[in-house]
């Protein structure tokens, strides 16, 4: 039929539903990153961090995503312990609700 347009929800060339492309950031063991979990807003850019290896500490989120991204209480995130107080550390990356998943099905979390 000429000039018809077919009706559907699908773009030309697009992945069918459930085989999006997750790319995930991991924690880099020579930066000192490890995972955290936001346990409580303190405001003024602080947030109470459970991280990983045990320890709660008080999470600075860095200028560099401060007005990119928001964190809540309950985000899984990226810390690197500081050097000189170890019950202190700065957030560097927060992870979306697929990143997430993906970590829980290969075992990261």
């Amino acid at each position: 039929m000429k000039g018809a347009v077919a009706l559907t929800d699908k773009k030309p060339g697009s992945a069918p539903p459930g085989d999006e492309v997750i790319r995930v950031k991991l924690p880099q063991k020579r930066n000192r990153e490890i995972f955290g979990n936001a346990e409580l807003m303190m405001g003024a850019n602080h947030i109470r961090v459970r991280c990983f290896d045990g320890v709660t500490r008080m999470g600075r989120i860095k200028g560099k995503i401060k007005k990119k991204v928001w964190i809540r209480e309950g985000d899984i995130l990226i810390v690197i312990p500081w050097n000189f107080q170890d019950e202190k550390c700065d957030i560097v990356y927060r992870y979306t609700g697929p990143q997430v998943e993906w970590l829980r099905r290969n075992k990261y979390l």
